[in-house]
């Protein structure tokens, strides 16, 4: 004997049966109840991302996820750029995170950045410029402070000692150095 679908199919009258307002109060006051309880609570530490030097939970914060592609576009008034697959842009921000797998191409300003993955371009740090083992960066490079892991790899022209006012200037806190493609460890 075939049962039909009641989604699809002619629904009988007697199989549906409206909830008591007892019942369905209780259920909806407690799911309310626990709703506004799991909101006021904080992320579990296994949903939770990765906990970062650079990286806060206030701020606005772009993931580009694995296996995307961002091409030509200028990112502005993000907080924090996550980059797990592919971003050709230009931007100017706060914080940069380069994933093992990521892979960021054009120029950045920033006032932090966690290299896991590849840069290729022009990179201003303003303040710290980390390097992680599997990082690579390549192309025009300024900073304010260097941390290279062993493994890390940099190259291009690459200036020391970043100030604000260098641009406008002549003076530089130390002179260009090229690098070889390498790895330095600091």
């Amino acid at each position: 004997m075939a049962v039909q679908n009641p989604f699809f199919g002619k629904r009988e009258p007697e199989s549906f049966q409206p909830r008591s307002s007892t019942n369905s109060g209780s259920v909806l006051g407690s799911s309310a109840v626990n709703n506004s309880a799991a909101s006021a609570q904080p992320v579990p530490p296994a949903a939770a991302p990765k906990p970062s030097s650079a990286s806060d939970s206030s701020g606005s914060k772009l993931t580009v996820g694995p296996n995307i592609k961002l091409k030509g576009v200028e990112i502005t008034d993000c907080d924090t750029l996550v980059v797990e697959g592919t971003v050709e842009a230009t931007m100017d921000s706060r914080v940069i995170q380069i994933s093992e797998n990521g892979a960021f191409k054009g120029s950045a300003e920033i006032d932090i950045a966690e290299i896991h993955g590849e840069f290729n371009g022009t990179l201003t740090v303003r303040q710290k410029l980390v390097i992680y083992s599997s990082g690579k960066v390549n192309g025009k490079i300024r900073y304010g402070k260097l941390v290279v892991e062993e493994g890390g790899q940099l190259a291009g022209e690459i200036e020391a000692g970043f100030s604000s006012s260098s641009s406008s200037s002549p003076q530089r806190a130390a002179a260009p150095l090229r690098a070889e493609p390498a790895a330095l460890a600091a």
